[in-house]
């Protein structure tokens, strides 16, 4: 009786493990879909006042972005940057390396908090890895105080 009895543990653990691989092994998956992404909570994103991406309509205002810095829009999935004054770019907000958002921040560079990446604010190249690709470029217009995507 005690055979068995460790036996079903034996197995009931295998089981156990073999069920739970796949959900560990889904963090470090290259999958966009799976990676982790704290900068979509980042408490200093915004979605700006309109809800839709494109055609014109404003996304944010340019006190939204700070000289220096760069502000992400999560809605859009677009990061606009201010690498001088008066100097807007926008990019995609997805980090080449695993999908995750990039954050916001005022330290000189696009910042990816999932692995560490950052990108350059004047082109959204690579400034420090693990991303090896750039980020792409995104079309934008500032008129006035108000930025839009073209």
């Amino acid at each position: 009786m005690t055979s068995a009895l460790n036996r079903r543990l034996v197995l009931g653990g295998a089981t156990a493990a073999a069920v739970g691989l796949p959900v560990l092994s889904a963090c470090a998956s290259d999958d966009p879909q799976t990676a982790s992404d704290p900068g979509a909570s980042d408490p200093t994103s915004s979605s700006g006042d309109d809800e839709t991406a494109g055609g014109g309509e404003s996304i944010a205002t340019t006190a939204d972005v700070p000289v220096g810095g760069c502000a992400v829009f999560s809605d859009q999935k677009v990061v606009i940057t201010q690498p001088s004054e008066g100097d807007f770019k926008a990019f995609s907000s997805t980090c080449t390396h695993q999908g995750c958002s990039v954050s916001a921040g005022s330290d000189g560079v696009i910042p990816c908090r999932c692995h560490g990446s950052q990108f350059s604010l004047e082109d959204g190249s690579v400034v420090s890895g693990p991303a090896t690709a750039p980020l792409d470029a995104v079309e934008i217009t500032v008129e006035g105080d108000s930025i839009s995507l073209a």
